[in-house]
């Protein structure tokens, strides 16, 4: 039977309101199906009719009533029930909605009671501080678990640093020993622009040169190069005679311009100060860098063999090896690595570590 058909027949017998009528296979449609076509109904399905109170239904079925008595007395009974289930679908949108005001009231005595602790805690001065103390921390890339023997030291760190202060040489140590994990890059970057701007103040209070090259130092290590050159460009030193304050200036100057990428700048003024200052290591060691960046590896490694003689450490060379060789690409990483390995298979190992972590 079609459903066009189900729906026609749930009408002529007025249950058209009831949904067993229009789905097949239902035992109400299988009782229509079974009237229209003239046939007597089970036991069973007389028990279900009166169950379900379809009492004129019942009577049709037995025989009791005529059609239109059937009728009659059917939408009669039909009416009665969509008032019933009408009473029944108020009954519950008033009870679901009284169920949800409910809970809207308690949601909002929640949030009320919530933002008065919120309140609370908002003027605790311990949370104050605790809340300070994570935002302070996330500024300096430091919002994960310290060490409880570390966290006062750091913290006075941060404030001072957070304050513009310049760290004592107890704090610096700190950071430089036991506190070295917490020396991140944007603390360390933050400690060298505050001394920088503090030996340039001092640098242009009474014009000691030494000044100049301890800020340009500082400058080249918070990423500020430019700020150094266009500082030591303004420093005539020429006029002066000291060969350790021109070799220091030259190599710090040497330094900036490798920053800058300007190479061969950087090699001029490393052989300059190497000249005036032959026994400091300095000079050496930058000029060494400045080869191993522009792929010379056999000048870089003869120069920082030389920086080694005079004092450097291999553990500071491998250290700058390492910088550039992670700066580097990966065609120079190659090449660099396959001279390194030559050198010295067992010292310069990582190279092969690093470069398979590019």
């Amino acid at each position: 039977m079609l459903a066009k058909d189900r729906d026609e027949l749930a009408v002529y017998y007025c249950v058209d309101d009831l949904p067993g009528a229009h789905i097949p296979a239902t035992r109400l449609n299988g009782v229509l199906e079974r009237l229209q076509q003239g046939l007597p109904l089970s036991k069973i399905a007389l028990n279900y009719l009166e169950k379900q109170g379809l009492i004129a239904l019942l009577r049709h079925a037995t025989g009791g009533s005529t059609s239109d008595k059937f009728h009659q007395d059917a939408k009669v009974e039909q009416a009665r029930r969509k008032q019933e289930a009408e009473a029944l679908r108020v009954a519950k949108e008033q009870e679901r909605q009284e169920r949800e005001t409910a809970r809207q009231a308690q949601m909002k005595l929640a949030q009320e009671k919530a933002k008065v602790a919120r309140q609370a805690l908002e003027r605790d001065p311990k949370y104050i501080a605790k809340i300070r103390n994570q935002q302070l921390r996330a500024r300096y890339d430091l919002d994960w678990f310290i060490e409880k023997d570390c966290f006062a030291p750091l913290m006075d760190i941060l404030r001072r640093i957070d304050a513009g202060k310049r760290l004592s040489e107890k704090n610096v140590l700190w950071l430089s020993t036991d506190g070295e994990e917490y020396f991140s890059d944007s603390l360390r970057t933050a400690y060298h622009q505050i001394e920088a701007e503090f030996y340039n103040t001092q640098f242009n209070k009474n014009h000691d040169i030494w000044m100049a090259v301890n800020a340009s130092s500082h400058y080249r290590k918070c990423g500020k190069a430019n700020v150094a050159d266009v500082l030591l460009k303004s420093v005539d030193i020429e006029a002066k005679k000291s060969p350790k304050l021109r070799s220091a200036f030259f190599t710090t100057h040497g330094g900036v311009k490798r920053d800058l990428g300007f190479k061969e700048k950087a090699i001029r003024l490393g052989e300059k100060a190497h000249g005036l200052m032959n026994k400091d290591f300095r000079p050496c060691t930058l000029i060494g860098a400045v080869y191993m960046e522009t792929g010379n590896y056999i000048l870089g490694q003869q120069w920082y063999e030389k920086a080694v003689e005079r004092g450097a450490t291999e553990r500071a060379i491998d250290s700058e090896l390492r910088s550039i060789f992670m700066r580097a690409d990966s065609a120079s990483q190659k090449a660099m690595q396959a001279h390194l390995l030559q050198v010295d298979p067992e010292r310069y190992r990582w190279t092969r570590n690093l470069s398979a972590k590019r």
